[in-house]
């Protein structure tokens, strides 16, 4: 009989597992993205290679890991069905994004708003890339995040066996602790923070992830639409 990893094979079939691949996948890419400069003297022809087709291999990893993962989502198999519910999920979605475009100073900030994500070519905006860059953000970041950040890390925080936990039963520790760890990860901390905030309060109130993840799409797909418009690429 071939020989099996017991251990491996319970984490692959692990609730969290499942929850963090593609998420893990989307973050990998993106330290490849920002080690592109260090490992260009390593691999040759990488100093020729535009980085910016890496955001389609980022989300496209992400998008196939969900899709094979999709089964094991017993949180998205039953969509809300009062209007009101998602009412709250457009207000919510719209005022983060009028939040995240106006806390930009110093000390909202990790750091600097940097260049961002130029999809201009000779000065014309390169539509292909625009558009993998806004279906990625829209489309795939906000299901891999409120699958990690909410559904898993904000219920795991007050029970590791996650999945017994009901959303409206998760506390104010979970709520805020997940929060302040989804904010770190984003230069606009404070943005990111009430964005938490704001998409916990979503999935705990209701107890539907697909309001948080409807919210949290509207949010980046304005928003990806206002960079296009403005020019403002720092946002991306």
């Amino acid at each position: 009989m071939p020989y099996k990893n017991k251990g491996t094979e319970a984490l692959i079939h692990h609730p969290g597992f499942s929850r963090s691949l593609p998420f893990a996948l989307f973050i990998l890419m993106l330290a490849v993205e920002l080690s592109w400069s260090a490992l260009q003297p390593f691999v040759p022809g990488l100093a020729s290679v535009d980085r910016r087709w890496l955001y389609a291999i980022k989300s496209g990893l992400a998008l196939l890991a969900l899709i094979w993962l999709w089964p094991r989502y017993g949180e998205l198999k039953k969509l809300p069905r009062s209007p009101s519910t998602w009412l709250a999920a457009l207000a919510v979605g719209i005022i983060i994004f009028v939040l995240w475009i106006n806390l930009t100073q110093s000390w909202a900030l990790i750091g600097e708003l940097g260049k961002g994500f130029d999809p201009r070519q000779d000065g014309k905006v390169n539509w292909l890339l625009a558009g993998i860059r806004l279906a990625g953000s829209a489309l795939v970041v906000p299901v891999i995040e409120e699958l990690f950040w909410r559904s898993f890390i904000m219920r795991w925080i007050d029970n590791p066996d996650f999945l017994s936990l009901e959303p409206q039963q998760v506390s104010n520790k979970g709520l805020v602790m997940s929060s302040a760890l989804f904010a770190v990860e984003h230069t606009q901390w404070l943005a990111g923070l009430i964005a938490g905030l704001a998409y916990g309060w979503l999935y705990k109130k209701t107890g539907n992830l697909w309001l948080s993840i409807v919210a949290h799409a509207i949010t980046n797909g304005i928003l990806g639409i206002w960079i296009i418009n403005t020019g403002d690429w720092r946002f991306w």
